[in-house]
C-alpha cells in the first residue's frame, strides 16, 4: 500500500537506477492467496485449452489449426501459471539454469515454430513436427522441476533400446 501511495503522490523518482527486471519483481509482490488462485486459473486455462484442442482435432478441414492454436496457449497458460508461485524474475532465472536452458530454448523455439508454420507456412506435416516437438520439449522441460526424473527416462530408454538391439 505504501508503494502505491509514493507512485500516487508523486515520490516515486528516486529509483531511476533500478532496471526493469527490478520493477518486475518489485510489481509482482503479491500475496500467498492471490499467487495460488493466479496459478490455480492459468493451470486451469491451460488444461482446459488443451483438452478442446484435442477435442477439435477432429474437426473436417479447421480441427487441425484449432488444435494446434488451443494447444499452444495451452502450454503457454500453463508455463505462465508457474511464474504466479515462484514469482515471473525467479521463474525467468530458473528457465535459464544450466540443467533447463537447452529444454527451455527447444520448448520456446517449438511454441513459435509451431505457429509459423501453420499460419504462415501452411506446412501440415512441418506443423505436426513441430507440435510433436512442443509436447516432447514441454515434458522434458517440466522433468527438470523434479530431482532425477531425467537420469530416470534416460536410463528407461537405455534399457529399452539395449533390450531391442539383442
Amino acid at each position: 500500500m505504501d508503494k502505491l501511495r509514493a507512485v500516487l503522490s508523486g515520490r516515486d523518482g528516486n529509483n531511476d537506477n533500478r532496471n526493469v527486471l527490478q520493477a518486475a519483481n518489485e510489481a509482482s509482490t503479491l500475496g500467498w492467496g492471490t499467487r495460488v488462485k493466479g496459478f490455480l486459473i492459468c493451470m486451469v486455462i491451460g488444461v482446459v485449452c488443451t483438452i478442446l484442442g484435442v477435442c477439435c482435432l477432429f474437426i473436417p478441414k479447421i480441427g487441425v489449426i484449432i488444435f494446434i492454436v488451443f494447444y499452444t496457449f495451452g502450454n503457454i497458460c500453463s508455463l505462465v501459471s508457474t511464474m504466479f508461485l515462484m514469482g515471473p524474475l525467479k521463474q525467468l532465472k530458473r528457465m535459464c539454469d544450466k540443467t533447463r536452458a537447452f529444454a527451455t530454448v527447444v520448448m520456446l523455439t517449438c511454441l513459435v515454430l509451431t505457429l509459423c508454420a501453420a499460419f504462415w507456412w501452411k506446412i501440415f506435416a512441418l506443423t505436426l513436427l513441430f507440435v510433436i516437438l512442443q509436447v516432447l520439449a514441454f515434458a522434458w522441460y517440466s522433468l527438470s522441476y523434479i530431482p532425477f526424473a531425467r537420469d530416470a527416462i534416460l536410463k528407461f530408454f537405455a534399457m529399452l533400446f539395449t533390450m531391442c538391439v539383442k
